[in-house]
């Protein structure tokens, strides 16, 4: 334990320019609060699941060096809940020193936002913040990185340490911008290094800027001006999953969706390696479209059913083995003329020896070991010697 007093800790303002992984930053009545999406797309969102995930902090993290012994981060934390089924854990922060984890915990108290899955309607309980405390760090220089809850809104307040602290440097790792759904953004992971993108980072040594959206990631047109904008030197979008369970495309739009979308980021990425994610096994929608409903156990527990018909896939309706054959043609038809796009096969990410080795526990998301699974899979297929993103 620190032996500073609470009152001579030094208070560092938390600024944008701590932050990793956020595209950009929102000054509230509380504080900074992250955003994975700028305020010109903020502006254009058409649902408040989107305008909730994007402020979900999943892959944010404070980046700073110090030779503090001691830190502490208030915040003011907005939690996710569902009518009826059981209130979900605190979120978790974990800190890392030079790259390893030195601590967790989490912050008590905060608002909590209550989703009526039937009805869409939504109830706000307001609440306190709290404060993150980590101690015991090592007595020297370091870097340190504070990961936030990745399913948690989090408004940051101030940062405290026993030592002064400035930004951490640039150590020159590549930039990998990733976009995807809600496997992607960490659901059913507890730790936020321990969502798949992440941990497929840390075995790449790159910097992740994560753009997975639960249940949002739609081909939106401010996404794809998002990540053209976005400085980045690997790209990847994982594609499809959320298409089908809204059941918001037809065969017909979601082709030319698919085109327009990799247009657009080749705007800005134009040689950048573009690698093209299909769904892993989902067996409720492998051969069933959506709409995707919550079906609520007697447990009070959530799992999800698919309720479409599979006798409309002919006439157009999109389900995962569409979506992925749609996804392999269009990369090997662009492939011709683009020779940095490739083509990653979800279902060797996570297939069938997978799923009955580890099942997805509401039937659409993977466990925690599961999102194991998929990063360890990702890390050797994407950032082996042979991937795309190999050196």
């Amino acid at each position: 334990m620190s032996d500073i007093p609470d009152d001579e800790l030094i208070t560092t303002p938390v600024t944008a320019g701590l932050l990793r992984g956020a595209l950009d930053v929102e000054h509230t009545a509380h504080g900074l609060l992250p955003h994975r999406l700028p305020a010109r797309a903020r502006r254009q969102i058409p649902d408040d699941h989107l305008a909730q995930a994007e402020a979900q902090p999943s892959g944010v993290r404070l980046a700073f060096r110090t030779r503090a012994t001691r830190v502490e981060l208030d915040a003011l934390p907005t939690r996710r809940a569902y009518r009826g089924a059981p209130t979900p854990a605190d979120g978790v922060y974990d800190l890392l020193v030079d790259g390893v984890l030195a601590g967790r915990t989490g912050v008590p108290g905060g608002r909590v936002r209550t989703l009526d899955l039937t009805d869409g309607s939504v109830e706000v309980r307001e609440g306190a913040p709290g404060t993150a405390r980590f101690d015991g760090l090592p007595a020297r220089d370091k870097d340190v990185e504070i990961w936030l809850p990745h399913h948690e809104v989090t408004e940051l307040i101030a940062l405290r340490t026993d030592a002064p602290v400035e930004p951490a440097p640039d150590r020159g790792r590549r930039v990998w911008l990733h976009h995807g759904s809600s496997i992607s953004h960490g659901s059913n992971a507890v730790h936020p290094t321990e969502i798949w993108p992440a941990l497929a980072a840390a075995a790449g040594g790159v910097e992740l800027v994560n753009l997975g959206f639960g249940g949002s990631a739609m081909l939106d047109p401010f996404t794809a001006r998002t990540m053209r904008d976005t400085p980045a030197d690997l790209i990847s979008v994982k594609l499809g999953i959320n298409v089908v369970n809204a059941d918001a495309m037809r065969l017909r739009a979601f082709v030319p969706a698919v085109h327009g979308f990799l247009d657009t980021l080749r705007e800005g990425h134009p040689d950048t390696p573009l690698l093209v994610v299909s769904p892993i096994l989902c067996p409720v929608h492998e051969h069933t479209p959506g709409p995707l409903m919550p079906d609520f156990g007697d447990d009070g527990g959530v799992r999800f059913k698919a309720t479409g018909d599979p006798a409309e896939v002919p006439a157009g309706r999109l389900t995962l083995t569409v979506v992925r054959d749609v996804l392999a043609r269009v990369v090997r038809e662009r492939a011709a003329d683009d020779p940095h796009l490739h083509l990653l096969d979800g279902l060797d990410l996570y297939g069938e020896d997978d799923h009955a080795e580890l099942p997805l526990p509401d039937a659409i998301h993977p466990s925690p070991a599961g999102h194991r699974r998929i990063a360890g899979n990702f890390a050797r297929l994407a950032f082996g010697p042979r991937g795309p993103f190999g050196r």
